[in-house]
């Protein structure tokens, strides 16, 4: 449902958008700072080449300096354990690592870290079904009743809408049972369809295609339907078909019951529990009060089962391989020219009122941040970690941002409150207000 977190910070859980224009505050400090730059010309780990023409007068000269500063005071505001930070320009490879990967522990981030990715994991999701409607297998306009059943008004709900999250369907992780089950049991493994079946006891909250509305739901559903028309299980596609292909060995989509991350690791951490990441609850003033004074202790959530995610979320990657991989995506390595056009032009506006803000198409987001500043992208959030990737094609820049806490004692997502400064530090023309 729209909620006013939602509308306040990013929709629940699996976050794909962005709340650029975020308040600054002043928080207790966080971890000291580590950062590393690769020269320009340093070779990087992806799969296309750069962009033909890239507007110079787009970029600034990134500072690592001052880069590393801007994440360490961020980072400090926020109460951060660590954070990292990659970045690729024409310039070069720049990497600010912030923090450490645990708390109590003492070693910084790392580029080669797993974490889990939460709903850039969507970006994979459509690109599986893009792949599958590019070999004829599906069609975006066939109904989801063609490959599940039981779906409420499945017969009018089509793929391309459930890509788009305009098919009105509940959203799964907004029932507050499934939060209080996670609370219950961390290891407990989901199915899809356990999950889908939350979603369906509660009526549809808008017709198919009448509206906009985030749901994981939507997500979940395209899991099965690439199961369906692929013949195979949905893991077993992403490795073969997109891990593979563009070497993300440090990528997986786990089984249910694997709740482990593969060296090395991050931590993830978040106050209080799941449901101030899955359900419209901002912290009380007392649980703030105690994480800023120290007396609260964010919950180690890194290894929660994260089953009930699935193909809406439930994926491991590295700052290093999603670098590779949205940069491939957006640039036309995973798909072919035709069915590439299609999925570029498939962003339309969350809010018909606003054709000018936060788009969201099959799988991605697409925004301009200024005149000549525009990404695609898309963003994770659940209990442990919050993250951001994008890549803006113009002037070939890749921008990955990972944290291991999901939420800041004041309700903001951590890596998401990140963007407006990193933003200043590489576009010219930028003032966007910070933390």
């Amino acid at each position: 449902m729209k909620t006013s977190r939602a509308k306040r910070r990013t929709p629940a859980l699996l976050a794909p958008c962005v709340a650029l224009l975020i308040a600054g505050g002043t928080l207790p400090a966080a971890p000291p700072a580590l950062a590393l730059t690769d020269p320009p010309g340093t070779p990087s780990a992806t799969a296309s080449a750069p962009a033909a023409d890239p507007d110079s007068s787009a970029l600034k000269p990134i500072d690592p300096a001052a880069l590393r500063a801007s994440v360490e005071r961020v980072v400090k505001k926020l109460m951060v354990p660590g954070a990292m930070v990659l970045l690729r320009t024409p310039q070069g490879t720049y990497r600010a690592a912030v923090g450490t990967t645990e708390r109590g522990g003492a070693r910084p981030p790392d580029a080669q870290d797993h974490f889990r990715i939460a709903s850039n994991t969507k970006t994979m999701t459509s690109a599986l079904i893009m792949l599958l409607a590019q070999d004829g297998r599906l069609r975006l306009s066939d109904p989801v009743s063609q490959y599940v059943a039981d779906v409420p008004d499945g017969a009018n709900i089509t793929v391309a809408e459930l890509l788009r999250m305009r098919s009105g369907l509940y959203n799964y992780t907004s029932a507050p049972e499934l939060s209080a089950a996670l609370d219950a049991d961390p290891g407990r493994a989901y199915t899809p369809q356990d999950v889908l079946a939350m979603a369906f006891r509660r009526p549809p909250n808008f017709a198919p295609d009448a509206d906009y509305e985030y749901s994981n739901t939507n997500y979940a559903l395209l899991g099965l339907v690439a199961e369906k028309a692929g013949g195979r299980p949905l893991a077993q596609q992403f490795r073969d078909r997109l891990y593979a292909p563009l070497g993300l060995a440090g990528t997986a989509l786990p089984g249910i019951h694997d709740r482990s991350l593969a060296e090395p690791y991050a931590h993830g951490y978040m106050y209080g529990g799941t449901s101030y990441a899955l359900v419209d609850k901002p912290y009380p003033a007392a649980v703030r009060e105690a994480a800023e004074s120290g007396k609260l202790a964010p919950i180690d959530y890194t290894h929660q089962n994260p089953s009930y995610a699935t193909a809406a979320g439930g994926a491991v990657s590295t700052a290093q391989d999603l670098a590779t991989w949205i940069r491939a995506l957006v640039t036309g390595k995973v798909l072919d020219p035709a069915t590439q056009r299609q999925w570029l032009d498939s962003p339309q506006a969350e809010d018909p009122a606003a054709p000018d803000g936060h788009k969201y198409g099959y799988g991605i987001a697409y925004q301009k941040f200024g005149p000549k500043a525009a990404m695609y992208y898309h963003g994770g959030e659940l209990p442990g970690f919050n993250s951001f990737i994008g890549h803006d094609p113009v002037n070939d820049v890749t921008l990955i941002v990972w944290t291991n806490l999901t939420l800041s004692p004041d309700g903001r997502t951590t890596a998401q409150a990140m963007l407006p400064t990193l933003l200043n530090q590489i576009y010219t023309g930028l003032d966007l207000p910070t933390v």
